[in-house]
């Protein structure tokens, strides 16, 4: 029986997240050795979107390349050795951190050969990372390719452009058009093409230029060919012990819990909101401070803020704020997940939105807990450490008295555009029997009439956004599964509502749950894809809708 596209797909990625946790046990691999070609083989069977050209021989995908290096280290592209550690102490060193515009982690260039990647979110940001890697190695061998000859002499526009990133690391003037002609032979790409990317890296800030990369990379893969010098990544023992044990997320929860208790908040009811940080606090304290009196004026104020117009209300808004209970606290655990309390008792107006009273008695008003994205697995480990009781140093425990649980999201649409808004009514953990049905609280008719397209059914929580390819997600939203979307956590968020509202009886069996995603992409759609970039504008009005309606929902 032949095998559809579909199935060769979902084995790639079966066998991708084997081999990948094969090699982080084992504790090193090298990337275009024996060990490595496995993952290499998966990924190009795989040819997520994501990646592009991937598969081509020749051409270098370049708005894959500029997803990927906003998520790696700057200078990454030069270093033969990638160790990832856990948190070591490289924090308290006097090594600069290199934190990734699109991916925080902390990283460190311990030498001209050598950079440390700090892994503090779980298995899903290891997979994550290693995925970006092989990618990058794929495309350094079509450069190496691209800039010899069979013999394995140096073809002229090879060094041509090594003069060219000389003078560029010495500061000397340069003319791009013609460092643009030497590349675009390197990278398989026409002249048009290579231009704009060439223009597309120098507007981010956080990555090193284009020439830089292409250079790099390439010279590191001649000098294995050539030299025998062997690029490495490597796991340390630290992190292979850590994975998987919420040391992170037990440290985040109770430095949260300890905050809600010193402040008398423990014992409180609880509204947890995982979302952004600037959504909730934007709309409750931009109707309190400002009296914005719609949800359209509140997103205009938004809108505002998002483009930094001159004599926007921002810093009313949180000066406002942080004078009527909104607390802020900044992660020390290494999660990266910043958390806002929101507490009721001080605001000073009667109403939370426009129209919605604040009801309550004294003493049991409301506490809004709201944490910023997690991400992959780290849902899982975040929210199961935050939900259990809070225990004190003199033997007491507080189970926390949580109402709600919401979660607003960004996901990869299937049926539907960019901005349009998805309402989950199960998750299904990809490549698991794991399925988790649920009442959403959210209906697609509360999204209705403001113009964005809304979409209720099956989301799939996937192991990587970047593992994905049309033969699979068409797969997934034509049979009977019938999905709407993909994300990342979902799944994981769910499996620790339900464990600790139903068989640990941490929280309340009727814990209200609320889910609704915003779409960042489309991965069916050329030119839709994560790598074409972000949402920008067009997702204020998504994301402001969301938080309206979570808010109207828990106090109307």
């Amino acid at each position: 029986m032949q095998r559809t596209r579909a199935q060769e797909s979902r084995a790639a990625i079966e066998k991708l997240y084997i081999t990948m946790r094969h090699l982080f046990m084992r504790g090193s691999y090298k990337p275009m050795g024996v060990s490595g070609e496995s993952l290499v083989d998966s990924l190009l069977v795989l040819s997520p979107e994501i990646y592009g050209l991937l598969a081509e021989d020749e051409k270098i995908e370049l708005d894959g390349l500029l997803y990927v290096m906003e998520r790696l280290p700057k200078g990454i592209e030069e270093c033969r050795y990638i160790r990832l550690i856990s948190r070591e102490g490289y924090e308290n060193s006097t090594f600069p951190a290199i934190v990734p515009p699109k991916r925080k982690r902390n990283c460190y260039r311990v030498d001209a050969d050598q950079m440390y990647v700090e892994m503090t979110r779980g298995r899903s940001d290891i997979y994550d990372i290693l995925t970006h890697l092989t990618f990058l190695f794929i495309e350094s061998e079509k450069i190496k390719t691209n800039s010899t000859d069979i013999k394995g002499r140096l073809d002229l526009n090879w060094q041509m452009l090594e003069k060219i990133v000389e003078k560029e690391e010495n500061g000397e003037a340069f003319d791009k058009e013609v460092a643009c002609s030497y590349l675009s032979h390197v990278i398989g790409r026409t002249f048009d093409e290579t231009h704009e990317a060439v223009g597309k890296f120098e507007s981010s800030p956080h990555t090193s230029s284009l020439f830089t990369i292409v250079y790099h990379l390439g010279k590191l893969a001649m000098d294995e060919f050539f030299e025998g010098k062997d690029r490495e990544i490597s796991f340390s023992s630290t992190l292979r012990q850590r994975v998987g044990h919420h040391v992170y997320g037990e440290l985040w929860a109770n430095n949260i819990k300890k905050v809600l208790f010193e402040k008398g908040l423990i014992e409180r009811p609880i509204h947890i909101i995982s979302a952004n940080l600037h959504s909730v606090l934007n709309t409750v304290y931009g109707h309190q401070a400002l009296k914005l009196g719609s949800f359209e004026e509140i997103e205009a104020a938004a809108m505002q803020i998002s483009i930094g117009a001159k004599n926007h209300k921002g810093k009313d808004i949180l000066s406002y704020a942080r004078k009527h209970g909104f607390i802020e606290i900044n992660d020390v655990s290494g999660t990266n997940i910043n958390v806002q309390l929101l507490d009721t008792a001080l605001m000073d107006k009667k109403t939370i939105l426009p129209g919605i009273s604040l009801k309550a008695e004294a003493g049991k008003e409301p506490v809004l807990l709201v944490m910023d994205y997690a991400f992959g697995e780290q849902a899982y480990e975040c929210f199961d450490e935050l939900l259990k009781p809070y225990d004190t140093e003199d033997g007491k425990s507080y189970p926390l008295n949580v109402y709600s649980a919401s979660i607003m999201g960004k996901a990869g649409i299937l049926t539907g555009k960019k901005g349009d808004i998805m309402i989950p009514t199960s998750h299904v953990f990809e490549g698991t029997a794991d399925n988790y049905p649920f009442r959403n609280e959210l209906k697609k008719q509360d999204f209705e009439g403001y113009g964005l397209g809304v979409f209720e059914g099956t989301m799939f929580t996937v192991l990587g956004t970047s593992l994905q390819n049309k033969d699979v997600l068409s797969y997934l939203m034509n049979s009977s599964w019938k999905a709407i979307g993909l994300e990342m956590e979902g799944a994981h968020y769910q499996k620790a509502i339900q464990s600790e509202s139903r068989i640990r009886n941490s929280i309340r069996k009727n814990v209200k749950v609320l889910y609704a995603y915003y779409a960042s992409d489309n991965p069916l759609e050329t030119g839709s894809t994560l790598a074409s970039g972000a949402l920008g504008l067009d997702g204020v009005r998504p994301t402001y809708l969301i938080t309206y309606k979570i808010l109207e929902k828990l106090f109307s």
